[in-house]
């Protein structure tokens, strides 16, 4: 039976989600497959001459958005019954869509698109939800638009917005100025169907994870990379290659494992089981992080699949410490930061996220999200600048609070996570962005030994 604090505000609790305390979460955790490498195994293989076939494709709100995108520009996709989908590629001969593409949440589908259709000539116009329409195209429209293509947003340089595709598009060498994996891959992916050679330049302190690069390569794409002097990346990819259908598994989401994985820890007397994530090294800093405040985490079977590093992953119960995290780990684990700062709530002493500005232009603003959620449950935390304070409270922080999720999947799964640990119940008022990315994390977790249940009356 659900039990909340007694207040003039219970009735803020009303149909809103409830995470109550768990007395311990066992077993194997199926976590879903790779959001990030879902949404470019749908485009390459819509791009490529031949069928792809696709396991383990994360089926999310997001990544059907995407594929829905690539029906629309031209790719046959269709799904098998034993759950495998198929994708009839166009061979690069994209076709102009018939209607407005709808993104809905999924910002990187929407960044990478746009890299993709600006070097044909034919206009493509994208629209999202409210979460999405928020965000900022200006870090991948200046860039693109140095191909030619031109693009109309809205006032911020936010969705709506249309790309007019340039018809003779130029070949560009693009430093980059912050790290991103969107902002490097829309520009390697409007290479593709450039005459000459496109180049990115990755400055070695501004390293993002490299799926676009590994995946191009297993589609057999004119791919080169290299190194300065400085330690700086060089990827020049040769335009007007054709791409050729290839079968790929794609790994479980070390973005999503991130939940389980801290729920286990902060919940006393679990053990969870988690089999095939991707561990790429540019994509699993929230392993090193946990590490370092002392998590018991074990990494077995370690392999490669479709061309990125895999391992089943055991993780138990931990005693948490507080740590410094520098600013250089934010490019490997920025989406994990929500979740990681629930880890930091139950560790003992203080935590610092160093370096985290870009939190503030995510699905929500992350950065202020945090903040009011732990503080909202009895955590003392603070902003210095662009770093995040958290002062741990060990093993039990109070809970109690009633979250706004603002849209945003990962906001509203940390703070469930949270629920399971602590002295008192944690509301999370809409989690129907959960969808987006993690469609069955309640259930999973639920199963596991969570007590998560939406609260009536």
């Amino acid at each position: 039976m659900l039990s909340l604090p007694l207040s003039n505000k219970k009735r803020d609790f009303f149909m809103k989600t409830v995470s109550n305390r768990s007395k311990g979460l066992f077993g194997t955790f199926a976590t879903p497959g790779d959001k990030s490498l879902s949404h470019r195994a749908l485009m390459l293989g819509g791009l490529a001459k031949g069928s792809t076939k696709i396991k383990g494709l994360l089926e999310s709100g997001d990544v059907m958005a995407t594929l829905s995108a690539m029906r629309k520009l031209g790719a046959d996709i269709e799904k098998l019954p034993d759950g495998t989908w198929t994708v009839a590629g166009v061979d690069s001969g994209l076709r102009a869509p018939d209607s407005v593409l709808d993104m809905g949440n999924a910002g990187t589908g929407t960044r990478l698109l746009a890299g993709l259709v600006c070097t044909h000539p034919f206009e493509t116009r994208f629209t999202g939800d409210t979460s999405l329409c928020s965000r900022p195209m200006n870090r991948i429209t200046l860039p693109l638009a140095q191909t030619g293509a031109r693009f109309e947003t809205a006032q911020g340089g936010t969705l709506p917005m249309t790309v007019i595709g340039a018809k003779a598009p130029k070949p560009i060498t693009y430093r980059l100025p912050v790290a991103s994996a969107q902002v490097k891959s829309a520009v390697l992916l409007a290479g593709l169907n450039i005459d000459g050679d496109t180049t990115v330049i990755e400055p070695a302190d501004l390293k993002s994870r490299d799926h676009t690069e590994r995946m191009l390569r297993g589609f057999g794409a004119a791919l080169d990379i290299a190194e300065d002097s400085d330690g700086a990346r060089i990827l020049t990819v040769h335009g007007k290659a054709s791409l050729t259908a290839c079968d790929l598994t794609v790994p479980a989401d070390i973005s999503s494992a991130a939940f389980p994985i801290v729920a286990a820890l902060i919940t006393p007397d679990s053990e969870l089981f988690l089999p095939d994530i991707g561990i790429n090294p540019l994509r699993s800093g929230i392993l090193t992080a946990l590490k370092a405040m002392g998590a018991d985490i074990t990494l077995e079977n370690s392999r490669i699949a479709a061309g990125e590093p895999v391992a089943d992953i055991r993780v138990k119960s931990s005693e948490l410490h507080g740590v410094d995290l520098p600013a250089s780990l934010a490019p490997s684990m920025i989406d994990e930061y929500p979740i990681l700062a629930i880890a930091a709530a139950f560790a003992d002493g203080k935590t610092t996220l160093r370096g985290v500005s870009e939190l503030k232009v995510k699905e929500s603003n992350r950065f202020d999200a945090i903040l009011n959620g732990l503080k909202a449950n009895g955590v003392a935390c603070s902003a210095l600048g662009n770093d995040i304070e958290i002062k741990g409270r060990g093993k039990n922080p109070c809970g109690g609070g009633l979250i706004e999720a603002k849209l945003d999947h990962r906001i509203a799964m940390s703070f469930l996570v949270m629920g399971m640990a602590a002295e008192n119940p944690v509301a999370v008022d809409d989690v129907s962005s959960i969808a987006t990315s993690f469609p069955n994390f309640i259930e999973l977790m639920n199963k596991s030994g969570a007590n998560i249940h939406d609260y009536r009356d």
